[in-house]
């Protein structure tokens, strides 16, 4: 199984992600992790690119993480997709909330070089992601819809519904 997670910095991606991967027992893979170098540095495009062609690959996998350029990638790969379409309010209070609870420290989907940080513009992207990118996230849910499962959430609550549903599911 192949699950793709998307959706706006604070929207719950990594945290869904892991409860799903203990779930289901599928590796996760969170792309701010293997994006991010020490310092704040990014992947070069071509190793990035590379690096998702290579990863897509795997047998099994939760990848969770928007970077827009490579997102068409693991849409095609990918069987099931959930887009975490939450509120802004919601994102930005939890992206606000995240850089005081990590103040000084790590967070563990993130190298060990990239301490928590905040800054005007990534509290902007967070609050404009439903404004900005989702009208291009809906028209390719929509084109890779084919043969996968697409889910959109909405809320915190629906995050818990699917949750426990899968682990009923799964259990058997």
């Amino acid at each position: 199984m192949k699950i793709m997670i998307i959706g706006a910095n604070g929207s719950g991606k990594t945290t869904f992600a892991r409860k799903l991967g203990e779930i289901l027992n599928v590796p996760v893979h969170h792309l701010d992790y293997y994006f991010w170098k020490p310092g704040w540095q990014d992947t070069p495009p071509e190793e990035w690119n590379e690096f998702i062609n290579h990863l897509v690959q795997e047998d099994q996998w939760i990848i969770d993480g928007y970077y827009g350029r490579t997102l068409d990638i693991r849409l095609e790969a990918a069987d099931v997709i959930f887009f975490m379409d939450l509120s802004p309010w919601v994102t930005t209070y939890r992206v606000i909330k995240r850089r005081i609870q990590y103040h000084g420290k790590f967070r563990p989907d993130l190298n060990e070089g990239c301490p928590e940080s905040i800054d005007w513009p990534f509290i902007k992207y967070s609050w404009n992601f439903r404004r900005d990118k989702r009208p291009a996230v809906m028209e390719k849910l929509q084109r890779y819809s084919t043969g996968k499962r697409v889910i959109i959430v909405k809320n915190s609550r629906q995050v818990e519904s699917l949750l426990h549903e899968i682990r009923n599911k799964w259990k058997d």
